[in-house]
């Protein structure tokens, strides 16, 4: 047999089936490029204090700054691989943190959660959060500086919109002329008018919640305000839809809905879509919308948006967007795209059955893809699930994965370190080569998943396992990342840097090669019938375009090596025009930390560049393979005639 020399690569990882027929067409993925999102929680990323004391205040534990996001930073996370940084709670929100001094006051801490407050209960759309500031009174244009030096390192900013509710004691001291406070104008006398932007709970006065489990805010420490009254009468619906006049603690009591022109009894009093606009461009929707009427609060986050457009942000993370009508983002996208048609627009939705009429007729871009992939990975990470589950959810999104986002963390979710969790950062590789190469879709990486951070210790408000989003903390893996404001991870352990390598490599090897935007299928079904020793902690699939072709596999055993031929289907060696012979496959996501395992590597695999060899004989192929525990082999090949 001829030996045929080859580069490229083979991938392994989890994707769903579908046969030749459904793969997604070439040409209609021939101008996407894959998209790399970076969240950083932006008063966290620039802390090198690691003190962190319970309920402490900004000066016991520090707080990171806009001035943190340094050049050198700022090149250090473009080098992870990254394309677009997601800057969470850069709004100004409702905080404990007195700053009279600038003319803002602190907020009551019977309705603030933790001592630095939630990102989600914005307090000024107009501004940012002068804890962010090294001048509060010029915190504006720090930030503005940020997006420029952002783009100058060539990438792009998003940032937070919260259209579902804001915080109980919204003002805005910023507003441009002619823009008016949330609930201004307001006929506080009734429970609903179209043009009222909050629920009202008319003759009852808001009531704090009653604390439980032994929860007392800022953890029962003295202050002239926590003394369980806030003044509101009558009282306003909560965030997460309560209709009390005194939520429970675990509502979002810290927030109040805003009414978008739903009725309490869940009917629309606005305009809605003809039959057919989920086939309409962004154009056509903006058309629609440009001559109706439309409730008040549409207007308000329409001005919100393009104000923070005209500043430079290229795009928005919206907060709970399932609980606002698909009329409203409709218009408001429409808008946004019209105004900047490569604005990116990213929804925290978990309701697949409302996937496609959010995409299609709410014009978002990328949609988080939670309850089906992630909820998946998370359970295969812990050792209950199987990767045979990984098939019929890949076959499901099929006609819309390019808008789905993967993610393994984010501010919600637990780190994959914590013990909650896997307790090993490493059980997260196999995963994260599937999230980043089974589709065509972007992959956020939240800031110090790529060291490892295990999110320990308790902040106040909320538990560990998640890094606070509520009080000011420091973030010890990344503070060694940060390394004194040098960005070089000089202080990161061994195994902090290995796994950061193996991020950087993986998340620039999807934005460098193309068949990562073209064709799928999954050889896993194949396999499982038909290949001795390949059973379901292992996933397997191919990705190719014009002539590059991949197969990617990957091993979530954390404790055995894996040994098989894995083989390819005959329908595959015939459209990729393979002629019977010997095809050398090359390893071509080196993985540094590959080589942990009981025995010493192989001299040739000390470098982790390993190479295989594909064989096809009468349409039957297969590579004969070794995996150890928790490896992914990106193989690659090119025949040469």
């Amino acid at each position: 047999m001829k030996k045929i020399t080859t580069y490229g690569m083979i991938a392994l990882g989890l994707l769903t089936g579908c046969n030749p027929a459904q793969n997604i067409p070439e040409e209609t993925v021939e101008k996407e490029k894959k998209i790399v999102i970076y969240q950083v929680f932006t008063r966290l990323f620039g802390n090198t204090d690691t003190t962190n004391i319970k309920w402490g205040t900004l000066e016991q534990n520090g707080v990171g700054k806009f001035n943190d996001f340094t050049d050198e930073a700022l090149e250090a996370i473009r080098a992870l691989g990254v394309t677009h940084i997601w800057y969470t709670g850069v709004l100004h929100h409702a905080m404990v943190t007195d700053y009279s001094e600038y003319g803002l006051p602190g907020d009551d801490p019977d309705v603030v959660k933790g001592r630095a407050g939630s990102p989600y209960a914005i307090k000024d759309y107009y501004n940012v959060d002068p804890d962010l500031a090294m001048d509060p009174s010029r915190r504006m244009e720090e930030f503005e500086a940020l997006i420029e030096r952002t783009h100058i390192h060539d990438m792009k900013v998003i940032m937070d919109i919260v259209p579902n509710h804001v915080a109980r004691g919204y003002h805005s001291v910023s507003s441009p002329p002619g823009a008016e406070d949330f609930g201004a104008s307001d006929d506080r006398t009734v429970e609903y008018h179209r043009d009222n932007n909050f629920y009202y709970i008319p003759g009852e006065p808001f009531r704090v919640p009653q604390w439980k489990d032994g929860y007392l805010p800022l953890g029962g420490e003295k202050h002239p305000l926590a003394d369980g009254h806030f003044e509101e009468n009558p009282a306003r619906w909560t965030g997460n839809g309560t209709r009390s006049p005194q939520p429970d603690m675990y509502d979002w009591y810290e927030t109040v809905k805003i009414n978008f022109g739903v009725r309490p009894d869940g009917t629309k009093d606005f305009p809605g879509l003809p039959d057919g606009y989920d086939k309409e461009s962004a154009e056509a929707h903006a058309d629609f919308w440009n001559d109706r009427e439309v409730p008040d609060s549409w207007k308000k986050f329409h001005d919100i948006a393009m104000f923070w457009l005209d500043k430079g942000v290229d795009g928005f993370r919206y907060d709970m967007a399932q609980m606002v009508p698909v009329e409203f983002w409709s218009y408001l996208n429409s808008a946004i795209k019209v105004k900047n048609p490569e604005a990116i627009l990213v929804s925290e939705i978990y309701i697949p059955e409302m996937y496609r009429e959010y995409i299609r007729l709410g014009k978002m871009d990328y949609l988080y893809d939670k309850v089906q992939l992630y909820d998946t990975l998370k359970s295969i990470m812990q050792g209950k699930g199987s990767t045979d589950q990984l098939v019929a959810i890949r076959a499901a999104l099929a006609d819309i994965e390019h808008h789905m986002l993967h993610f393994l963390e984010n501010h919600d979710e637990q780190r994959i370190a914590s013990k909650e969790f896997a307790g090993d950062p490493r059980k997260g590789k196999p995963a994260m080569v599937v999230s980043a190469a089974i589709g065509t879709s972007p992959v956020i990486v939240y800031f110090a998943q790529e060291l490892g951070e295990p999110a320990e210790g308790d902040a106040g408000f909320g538990s560990a396992s998640r890094t606070t989003i509520f009080d000011y903390w420091g973030v010890p893996s990344h503070a060694r990342w940060v390394n004194r404001g040098a960005f070089d991870g000089g202080q990161l352990t061994g195994e902090e840097k290995e796994l950061r390598e193996f991020y950087r490599r993986l998340l620039n090897f999807t934005l460098e090669n193309k068949a990562l935007t073209g064709g799928y299928r999954q050889i896993h079904s194949y396999n499982r019938t038909y290949t001795d020793g390949y059973n379901d902690r292992l996933f397997s699939w191919v990705r190719w375009k014009g002539k590059e072709r991949l197969i990617i596999v990957v091993n979530f055993d954390a404790a055995r090596n894996h040994e098989f031929d894995l083989k390819l289907p005959d329908d595959m060696v015939r459209a990729w025009e393979l002629k019977d012979g010997t095809y050398s496959l090359e390893n071509m996501l080196v993985d540094p930390g590959s080589t942990d395992r009981a025995e010493p590597p192989e001299p040739e695999e000390r470098s982790g560049r390993r190479e295989f060899e594909l064989v096809v004989q009468e349409r039957n192929a297969y590579v004969r393979l070794g995996l150890r525990p928790l490896e992914s082999l990106v193989l690659g090949f090119s025949r040469k005639d």
